[in-house]
């Protein structure tokens, strides 16, 4: 449940977006990316099993940094296009929704980490 904690979010903040009428073009921007973003993450984190398994560190390490890159370019270029193509304050709802959902992925790594330290890994 910990690892799943930003979809939680991420399905929490929908119905604060309708009732605070707040622009769901910023919504869907954030929520797509960081989708997106969550499957990028996945298919590193395989690659970087598999890299570990044949004690290849420098492949491994390569794989995240770079997911990882990747991760957040994908969240700021969503931010960025939504806010360029439709309104201002798409842009500014998608940035709060993205630093929200950011922040509950840290403290779901952080807990895991903490509650779990055997099989956490350290890289998510």
């Amino acid at each position: 449940m910990l690892q799943n904690l930003d979809i939680i979010a991420l399905v929490l903040a929908l119905p604060v977006f309708i009732a605070a009428d707040l622009p769901l073009a910023g919504y869907a921007a954030a929520a797509g990316a960081w989708i997106v973003g969550r499957i990028v993450m996945e298919v590193a984190d395989r690659r970087r099993r598999e890299a570990l398994r044949n004690r290849n560190r420098t492949a491994a390490l390569g794989v995240t940094a770079f997911a990882t890159m990747g991760r957040v370019w994908i969240l700021a270029g969503a931010i960025l296009l939504v806010g360029l193509l439709g309104d201002r304050e798409d842009g500014l709802a998608a940035a709060v929704l993205g630093a929200v959902l950011v922040t509950f992925h840290l403290l779901a790594q952080f807990a895991d980490h903490v509650f779990h330290p055997e099989t956490s890994g350290g890289l998510r």
